[in-house]
């Protein structure tokens, strides 16, 4: 979607020029005038030339910023919150690691992504599809995700420190319960509705299930995480990479293991595999608009207090 803005801003740009250029020609000359005319067919249409030529200049800023600077993004589902919401508009900074020269694959590099980044990123299996997750898993990591426990274990540079084995320390919090109600369309939570509300601890909601909650710290960078302990074991559905156990992943070079900050509603990195360097566009940095909603729904409200950085 992003690319196919850039393409109707490129050809906002090149009309605008050309409208502005025959506005210029057809200031104080009478020759550039009647062929400016003779373009335009009626003389008042140079009205509407200098109007759209006067949008060159911010069409320009425009486009700049968006492929460079930062692009808004909107977040239609669950799998990041609490950290993101449905409904919530995001900035995403262009320039965190690569910079993308627009329709062409050309990178130049700035700095390498960091293990507990939110990142927007092309969809692997779809590239026209934009997915943002949070990196879990850096090249040469080896990754196993408990899922029982519901807990990560992440060996830094497993090919180099096979015989050492060190583990990165991930540090979690007690578990608790948390503000978000799921609801489901049956009791064995296998088939799971698109709902989730905001409740008081003291409130249910008749179908749902109150998902819990944990802090997790990785390289120093502290986010909740949501799950549900009841969920049936999903292990025969993750990407199972050749030479690997399932629920293990050794992550490739110039690729990353991503994950939903909403452990039991997230397809991610577990799913589908890995996400190559190039498909990167940029990391998320602030919230600077917040509607409460559901996915798939008109907003009812705007939710203030969730509007800012983005940890």
């Amino acid at each position: 979607m992003g690319e196919k803005y850039n393409l109707i801003l490129i050809i906002a740009i090149i009309v605008s020029v050309i409208m502005c250029l025959i506005n210029i020609l057809s200031i104080n000359n009478d020759y550039y005038l009647e062929y400016a005319n003779n373009i335009c067919k009626k003389e008042h249409l140079l009205n509407y030339c200098k109007t759209i030529g006067s949008a060159f200049p911010m069409l320009t800023i425009v486009f700049l910023l968006r492929s460079f600077v930062c692009e808004p993004f909107r977040i239609p589902s669950a799998s990041m919150m609490p950290t993101l919401l449905i409904g919530d508009f995001i900035f995403v900074k262009k320039f965190s690691y690569n910079i993308q020269i627009p329709f062409l694959k050309k990178l130049i590099h700035i700095k390498p992504p960091k293990r507990g980044d939110i990142v927007v990123f092309r969809y692997p299996p779809n590239p026209k599809l934009y997915y943002i997750k949070r990196i879990i898993g850096l090249p040469g990591d080896k990754i196993t995700y408990d899922v029982n426990k519901k807990v990560l274990i992440i060996t830094p540079n497993y090919l180099q420190n096979i015989i050492s084995k060190k583990e990165l320390p991930i540090n979690y919090s007690n578990i608790q319960s948390s503000n978000f109600i799921q609801v489901f369309n049956n009791a064995n939570y296998n088939i799971i509705a698109d709902r989730f509300y905001k409740v008081p601890q003291n409130k249910k909601i008749f179908g749902g299930y109150r998902l819990l909650m944990r802090t997790e710290t990785l390289d120093n960078v502290s986010h909740d995480i949501l799950f549900i302990d009841k969920l049936p074991n999903q292990l025969n559905m993750y990407y199972h990479q050749p030479g690997q156990k399932e629920g293990s992943w050794l992550v490739p070079k110039d690729q990353y293991f991503m994950m939903g900050d909403n452990r039991d509603n997230s397809a991610d990195s577990r799913y589908w595999g890995f996400v190559p360097e190039g498909n990167l566009i940029g990391k998320a940095v602030i919230i600077w608009l917040s509607f409460e909603k559901q996915e798939g729904k008109w907003p009812t409200g705007i939710r203030l207090s969730h509007i800012g950085y983005i940890n």
